[in-house]
C-alpha cells in the first residue's frame, strides 16, 4: 500500500496520538479473556518508547452507543498493558477536555496514557469535526495501528488523520504487507477456506481473487446458501436468497477458470427446536425442519486432502457453530490440520482468530489478522478509509 510508517518520519520526543484496537473480550468477572490485540501493538509502542515519545493511546471497547458503560471502561486495558511492559500506564476517565489536556501537559518522555473509551462519545462514530479537532490537539503526530477498525470512517480513524501528520503503525504496516501479498503474488497452489454466515462479502472476495486462487473450500453458515444454489434441499438452514443467482454465476465462472470449489458432501444437522440430538447426513438427505450446524467427517477429510497440496492458505469464517462445543469439530479439525502444515497459513481475524486462539494454536499460523471485517474488505479490493487517509511514502 506504500504508506508511510512510524519509522519513516522523525518522532523523537514528540507527542504521539496512537489509535490502537484494544477491543478485547472479557470474562464475566471482568478480567481480560484474550489479550492478543494488546500484544499485537507492542512493536509500535516499544518503538515509540525507544524514541522518547510521550504516548497517548486511544481505543474503542465494545458498543456503548455513545454513553458511559462502566463495564467498558479502558482502565483494565491500561493495567494489562502496564503488566506486559513493566512500566506505568495511566488510564484517564475522559477522552477529551481540560483534564485530559492537563494530564498530557504533565507527561514526560516515555510516559504512556490511555484515554477513555472513544465510543462513550457519540461524536466518535459520527466522525464529528469538533470531536476530531479536540482529539488532534492531544498529539503532534497521529499513528494508526488499528487495522481492525480501519474500515470505519470514525473521528479517531479519519477525522484526526485529516488534521495531523498521519502514518501507519508497525502492526498496520504488517497487516497491509501480508494481506497485500495475497492479492499480488501468493505462492501457489493458493487455497481459500470460507465459513461463517456473511455470504456476500466472502463471495466478493472469491470474485476479486479468482484469477489467483486454485481452491475454495466452503463450510459454516454460508454452506447452506451455496448448496441451495446448486439444487440441494437445505432444510431450515438460513439461505441468503438474494445471492443465489450470484453464487451460480460465480460457481460457473470459477469452473471455467479451473478453480475448484469444494462444498460439503456431508453435514452435521440439528432440529430447530433443539429437542432431538444432532446427526450427520449426506447433503442429499437434509430433512425439513433441520439445520446445518457443522461440516461432516467426510467433508473434513476431503478438505484436508485437497489443502495438503497447497502452499498458501487463507481462512476466514468458522466451519460450523464453533461457539457450541457440540458443533465445533469441523473447525477444530481444520485448525489443527493447518497448524501442522509447513506452508503459509493466514487467518482473516474475527471469529476465526478467536477459534484458533481458543485452541491455543495462534503461534502455529503464519499470520492471524487483527481485523475480521477489515481484512475481508481489503481482500475484496475495497478501499479502507483508515488506510487511504494515511500519508503515502512519497509525501514530503
Amino acid at each position: 500500500m506504500h504508506k508511510k510508517t512510524i519509522q519513516d518520519i522523525d518522532i523523537s520526543s514528540k507527542r504521539l496520538l496512537i489509535r490502537v484496537d484494544f477491543n478485547v473480550p472479557f470474562h464475566q468477572d471482568g478480567s481480560i479473556a484474550d489479550d492478543t490485540r494488546i500484544f499485537a501493538c507492542l512493536p509500535t509502542i516499544r518503538y515509540a518508547l525507544d524514541k522518547n515519545c510521550r504516548i497517548i493511546l486511544c481505543t474503542h471497547l465494545g458498543r456503548p452507543h455513545g454513553r458511559i458503560v462502566e463495564a467498558l471502561r479502558t482502565a483494565p486495558l491500561a493495567r494489562r498493558l502496564a503488566e506486559i511492559l513493566s512500566i506505568p500506564v495511566t488510564a484517564l476517565t475522559d477522552t477529551i477536555g481540560p483534564k485530559v489536556t492537563a494530564s498530557i501537559d504533565a507527561m514526560h518522555p516515555g510516559d504512556i496514557i490511555l484515554l477513555e473509551n472513544l465510543r462513550f462519545y457519540p461524536e466518535e462514530e459520527e466522525n464529528d469535526p469538533v470531536f476530531s479537532a479536540a482529539l488532534a490537539e492531544l498529539g503532534d503526530i497521529y499513528v494508526d495501528d488499528a487495522f481492525g477498525a480501519s474500515h470505519r470512517s470514525h473521528a479517531s480513524i479519519v477525522g484526526v488523520a485529516n488534521l495531523l501528520p498521519a502514518v501507519a503503525g508497525l502492526l498496520m504496516d504488517k497487516e497491509l504487507t501480508i494481506l497485500g501479498n495475497l492479492l499480488d503474488e501468493p505462492k501457489k497452489p493458493f487455497a481459500v477456506i470460507l465459513g461463517g454466515s456473511k455470504v456476500t462479502g466472502k463471495l466478493q472476495l472469491v470474485e476479486h481473487i479468482i484469477t489467483k486462487v486454485d481452491l475454495v473450500c466452503i463450510g459454516g453458515g454460508m454452506a447452506a446458501t451455496c448448496l441451495n444454489s446448486q439444487g440441494y434441499r437445505t432444510g431450515s438452514s438460513y439461505v441468503e436468497e438474494t445471492t443465489l443467482d450470484y453464487v451460480r454465476l460465480l460457481y460457473s465462472s470459477a469452473k471455467s477458470m479451473g478453480v475448484t470449489i469444494l462444498l460439503p458432501s456431508d453435514v452435521v444437522i440439528t432440529q430447530n427446536n433443539g429437542v432431538s440430538a444432532s446427526q450427520t447426513v449426506p447433503v442429499t438427505d437434509i430433512p425439513d425442519g433441520w439445520s446445518i450446524v457443522d461440516i461432516g467427517v467426510n467433508t473434513t477429510d476431503v478438505f484436508k486432502r485437497e489443502l495438503s497440496h497447497c502452499e498458501t492458505i487463507f481462512w476466514n469464517g468458522p466451519l460450523g457453530k464453533f461457539e457450541d462445543p457440540d458443533f465445533s469439530q469441523g473447525t477444530r479439525e481444520i485448525a489443527t490440520f493447518l497448524a501442522e502444515q509447513p506452508v503459509t497459513t493466514i487467518v482473516g481475524g474475527g471469529s476465526t482468530a478467536e477459534a484458533v486462539t481458543e485452541l491455543g494454536l495462534q503461534n502455529a499460523f503464519s499470520h492471524i489478522s487483527t481485523g475480521g471485517g477489515a481484512s475481508l474488505l481489503f481482500l475484496t479490493g475495497r478501499k479502507l478509509p483508515g488506510v487511504e487517509i494515511l500519508w503515502d511514502r512519497d509525501t514530503l
